[in-house]
């Protein structure tokens, strides 16, 4: 029998013996990766900031006048003080948009996402839920026909027990989906692919890194403007770089999202009316039904001016149904939210179905989306399927199909169609629509070259994350990762790639596989460590420990200093019970790499018990202060509560 892969095994190891972190990170161990990152706690501090749809924009302002103290000019300043004030805002443009996208592309910051959305919100026990999620989030990432850029991670998703009605993606194309959305939308498949096309798209484009470069330097420039002319007080200042966010910067990106889940919803085969849809949803539920007052919206409030950064919910329907008309070559509209027309003239009207809210409009925009794709991908009348004297159907249009036959609208449609495709020469309607998925396609022609051309450092960091996905045991995205890098012509080091290859096989379980590709990366490549390290992690999971121990040896051979190589033999040597052997590794690794913490207790009070007692004591502080952090937080719920 197989022993229990790396990362199960270092799950339990690690709950049984007390390893060194004065802080404790939530996931487990990654003890082969190369370091971590020092921006963790930075990413981590801002995360409510940097949430999609879920903080006011005001919130970035604030963020950027704590991190970034506006640059103090005199009144009287020059010329050339102003100019380098100027400058040092666009430094920081640029220093906080690297900073961010470098974040986004790390695969255990995506980890810790997850991890701190189940903290703060739970996960839904619904299975029905987590079903229609996981179905239209599979469909959306295989079918979509989106190119991942070279410095995106591939998205993952969790549904969290929240009862608002949100979703949200991270910069670590992590998705977080409220139970309470998918919920309000009746588990429908067609607007759920709309909202998380929404989110995918956020992520694609890098949003949240672009928006919250561009408060930064917002905020230096309006900083700079008030310092010349001493117009604004500090809160003053706030809020006007928080509507210059919302409104200059936010809300452009909004429909830009709206836009990308349109086609990327369309693409994976779902109904193309299922966004303007889910906006006739979102509207009905937000002001009429929702008693909560986070999310709930004042009708009235929406005609006065605000800090929202999202668009009003009706104007997304109308450009989003605007959408579906020129995907259908021009032909399908909706009428007043209710009457579905092919070119201005109605075929049908919206039915009130729902026992709690009028769906009128959103049974319309569901209606008129199916009615679009047949205009989209029939290019001739034939593909219509319509047969004298028998009543239509499609398999394609369930909704429209069922409410034809019911109306008895058959004759109708097909008069309506026919006239349609009679007048598209003179129109020009299926040629604007050819000549825009022309354009669209080599749009993305353009991403899949700019991929086909990722450089060195891209590369690497597909390496890394390949790596970091099989120390969560997350095979498939490891594989995908590093067989992406693979193909890469620039690819910077084959050896590694086919080690850390070899490990995402054993991972899945595909020993024969694994070894065959970490056999061929310590044969190209002897000096570097790493390969026997992966290698050696193999033979550990497939439960040969012998030939694991040969290989942490000849990685010290590689790199005396090295420490995974001690680390990776303590812990074997510990498992087989050999403690001396131990002992001996992790003196080793104390020696070369005396802060890297991940000596057991037991064996740290041998060799440094001065190195411990330190250890103890920050341990002590840090549970004292996690205490002190729960009391406050129950004593400001308690507060809220009275209020």
């Amino acid at each position: 029998m197989h022993s229990a892969p790396l990362f199960v095994r270092l799950q339990v190891i690690f709950a049984r013996v007390c390893y060194n972190d004065s802080v404790t990170t939530p996931g487990l161990p990654a003890f082969l990766r190369k370091g971590g990152n020092p921006l963790q706690h930075s990413f981590f501090g801002l995360r409510d900031v940097l949430r999609r749809l879920t903080r006011p924009v005001f919130a970035l302002g604030l963020a950027a006048a704590i991190l970034l103290p506006a640059p103090r000019v005199s009144a009287g300043a020059s010329g050339w003080e102003l100019a380098a004030s100027a400058i040092s805002g666009l430094i920081a443009y640029k220093s906080t948009l690297d900073t961010m996208l470098d974040i986004g592309n790390n695969a255990n910051y995506q980890r810790q996402s997850l991890l701190q959305d189940r903290s703060a919100n739970g996960t839904d026990a619904n299975a029905s839920d987590v079903r229609a999620v996981d179905n239209v989030m599979q469909r959306l990432t295989a079918d979509g026909m989106y190119v991942l850029p070279a410095n995106n991670l591939p998205f993952t998703w969790h549904v969290n027990n929240s009862a608002l009605f949100n979703a949200a993606c991270y910069p670590t194309d992590y998705i977080s989906v409220n139970r309470g959305l998918v919920r309000v939308l009746g588990g429908n498949e067609a607007e759920l692919a709309a909202v998380l096309g929404h989110e995918m798209t956020h992520g694609l484009a890098h949003h949240s890194a672009e928006t919250y470069a561009k408060t930064m330097a917002a905020y230096y420039g309006l900083s700079l403007l008030n310092m010349a002319t001493g117009v604004m007080d500090w809160q003053q200042l706030q809020a006007l770089t928080a509507y210059s966010s919302a409104k200059l910067f936010t809300l452009p990106k909004e429909y830009e999202a709206d836009e990308g889940g349109f086609y990327l919803a369309a693409r994976a085969g779902f109904n193309p009316g299922g966004g303007a849809a889910a906006m006739a949803r979102m509207d009905a539920y937000l002001s009429q039904q929702s008693r909560n007052f986070e999310e709930y919206q004042d009708p009235e409030e929406q005609k006065r001016e605000n800090y929202n950064d999202h668009p009003d919910t009706l104007l997304r329907e109308k450009r989003l149904l605007g959408l579906l008309t020129d995907y259908s070559a021009g032909h399908v509209t909706v009428r007043e939210r209710k009457t579905v027309c092919i070119d201005g003239k109605e075929l049908l009207t919206g039915r009130f179905t729902a026992e709690d809210y009028d769906d009128t409009a959103e049974n319309a925009d569901l209606l008129a989306g199916e009615l679009g794709r047949l205009f989209h991908d029939e290019a001739q009348v034939s593909g219509w399927g319509f047969v004298a004297g028998k009543p239509w159907a499609d398999q394609r249009a369930p909704l429209l199909t069922e409410a034809v036959a019911r109306e008895g609208l058959t004759a109708k449609l097909s008069a309506l169609v026919h006239a349609a495709y009679a007048g598209e020469a003179a129109s020009g309607a299926r040629e604007k629509l050819v000549q825009r998925e022309q354009q669209q396609a080599a749009e993305s022609e353009k991403a899949r070259q700019a991929l086909e051309h990722a450089s060195e450092k891209d590369i690497k960091r597909m390496r890394m994350n390949s790596d970091i996905y099989s120390d969560y045991g997350d095979s498939d995205k490891a594989l995908a990762l590093i067989d992406r890098a693979i193909s890469l012509p620039n690819l910077d080091d084959r050896a590694e790639s086919l080690a850390i290859r070899g490990r995402a096989l054993a991972v899945r379980g595909d020993f024969a596989a694994a070894l065959h590709d970490a056999d061929a990366g310590c044969a190209q490549d002897a000096k570097n460590a790493y390969n026997f390290l992966n290698r050696a992690d193999i033979y550990w999971m497939k439960g040969d420990r012998a030939a694991a121990l040969a290989d942490c040896a000849r990685a010290a051979e590689a790199d005396e200093k090295n420490p995974y190589s001690y680390l990776m033999s303590g812990m074997l040597y510990d498992e087989q019970g050999d403690r001396a052997q131990a002992l001996a590794s992790y003196r080793k690794l104390h020696e070369v790499a005396p802060k890297l913490r991940r000596i057991p207790d037991e064996y740290l009070k041998e060799i440094d018990p001065a190195a411990l007692a330190q250890i103890e004591k920050e341990r002590a502080a840090a549970k004292k202060a996690a205490a002190e952090k729960k009391q406050q937080e129950e004593k400001e719920k308690k507060e809220q509560k009275r209020a």
